[in-house]
């Protein structure tokens, strides 16, 4: 067998302490989002039309869209908040179908890009950088979206605070649609114990060792972890909390945290008819 240590040693255990189940919405390496390495590869997956990566597909973008233009319903001009909008896909098609459109997102990379595209275009969409929990809402909005699970990876303090701030920022009968992802879809993409050798991916640009960690907590909540170890012993651990909804469990949360009124619940985005097996869970609020 061959040495596997010539040129340097692991720490057995420092790599046990990281390795480790962590403690409630421990945090990774804070720049996760802003990486210029990563980030980069996060846009490539938004910006691939046929995968579900970073994005959903363009296809499903285009016909969310659609539906939610039809569901509420607004005149031409209306305000709209696009939260987490990434590189403005959304935004993008929700301002051609008339809106007065802002998008606010952490990734200085996706907002740089969103922004190129916009004056390229001749778009007049307002994008702005900076974390939505903390960045002021516009005031006089009639929409808010907030799509593809984002909602789910926060605290719920965060949350409480995200419900409260939007609902305080929409006009009368303004609308927040969001989405949040169900036990039911955790099963089928759990992060399971692996590891991996790369000679350059997604986290990094050159060798390095990748330890994947799944684990499960009370209440339906999930940590995705990485332990990312690089060819000269650097390492970087990079975590993502899911928390996991249920029809019962969002109404609540909801109720509890605003004075929102749900008006619809559906399977997704797109309409269609609630089902308890279903991976997402799309809500409708109305102020």
């Amino acid at each position: 067998m061959e040495n596997l240590l010539k040129e340097q040693f692991l720490d057995f255990n420092l790599l046990k302490k990281y390795t480790n189940k962590p403690e409630l919405y421990a945090k990774g390496d804070s720049l996760f989002w802003n990486d210029p390495y990563i980030s980069d590869r996060m846009l490539e997956n938004h910006l691939n039309p046929e995968t579900d990566g970073a994005s959903r597909n363009k296809n499903e973008i285009e016909k969310t869209v659609e539906y939610l233009h039809k569901t509420m319903n607004l005149k031409f001009g209306s305000k709209l908040l696009d939260i987490g909008c990434g590189p403005g896909l959304y935004a993008q098609r929700f301002h051609e179908l008339g809106y007065n459109v802002i998008g606010i997102d952490y990734s200085k990379r996706s907002i740089n890009y969103a922004k190129d595209q916009a004056l390229k275009n001749n778009q007049s969409i307002k994008y702005i950088y900076g974390d939505y929990t903390e960045v002021e809402f516009e005031k006089g909005l009639d929409a808010a979206v907030l799509i593809y699970g984002d909602y789910c990876v926060l605290t719920p303090e965060n949350r409480k605070k995200l419900l409260q701030k939007v609902y305080d920022s929409l006009n009368s009968n303004g609308y927040f649609i969001f989405d949040v992802s169900t036990p039911t879809h955790r099963k089928k993409v759990r992060l399971q114990n692996s590891w991996y050798y790369s000679e350059g991916g997604f986290w990094k640009g050159s060798k390095h060792l990748v330890l994947e960690q799944g684990f499960n907590y009370d209440g339906d909540l999930h940590l995705d972890q990485f332990i990312v170890i690089e060819h000269d012993g650097t390492t970087s651990i990079y975590r993502n909390w899911f928390q996991d909804f249920t029809k019962k469990t969002i109404l609540n949360e909801i109720e509890t945290n605003t004075s929102f009124n749900v008006e619809n619940i559906w399977s997704d985005l797109k309409g269609t008819p609630y089902d308890n097996s279903t991976d997402w869970i799309g809500i409708v609020c109305k102020k």
